[in-house]
């Protein structure tokens, strides 16, 4: 599975091994903090797909899954914290107890944005479960988060739902991008 880009421009982060692990300490965690609760993993697409899919395989617990999707990027590459819903939630969740599902949080201009709409729509309670905390770029230093699979310094990184340019996500592993200009 490893291409030539990935082997001259990529540095492995976490291995599909320590992913697989955390994701189930993770799954546990939530299993023990959702047990009699009516819950509804709320993934935030494109990137979050493969880490939701590992995620409720973990989960020891019968739940629904719904998805978002969402941009705050206007056509550049720093998000603007004005998130457009370009996907919404098929049922509602009022009611529910909800974890938003996400890949990565840095800026957090986003999740935040997103976390204001979804609580809004009358959920018994809102979480957020990512699977990287990238803290140094971070803005919105008040988002507060529940599970988190590791911390990550501020490198570009793809693999495991993460991608430059729509590409890598199906790499089992995160890595660190080398050289971003070939990305």
């Amino acid at each position: 599975m490893l291409t030539e880009f990935t082997n001259s421009n990529l540095e492995v982060l976490y291995s599909a091994e320590e992913i697989n692990a955390r994701v189930a300490e993770l799954g546990a965690q939530i299993t023990r903090d959702y047990a009699g609760k009516d819950l509804v993993m709320v993934g935030v697409l494109k990137g979050s797909v493969i880490f939701l899919a590992d995620l409720i395989r973990a989960i020891d617990l019968p739940l629904t899954i719904d998805f978002m999707a969402v941009s705050s990027y206007k056509d550049g590459t720093v998000s603007t914290g004005d998130v457009e819903i370009l996907k919404d939630l098929t049922n509602p969740i009022r009611g529910k107890d909800v974890i938003i599902c996400e890949d990565i949080i840095d800026t957090g201009l986003t999740l935040f944005r997103l976390t204001e709409i979804l609580s809004s729509r009358g959920a018994n309670s809102l979480k957020i479960a990512t699977l990287l905390d990238k803290p140094e770029p971070r803005i919105k230093k008040e988002l507060q988060f529940d599970y988190c699979g590791f911390q990550i310094p501020n490198k570009f990184v793809v693999g495991y739902g993460l991608d430059a340019a729509g590409r890598y996500r199906n790499l089992p592993f995160i890595g660190v991008v080398v050289n971003p200009d070939i990305a």
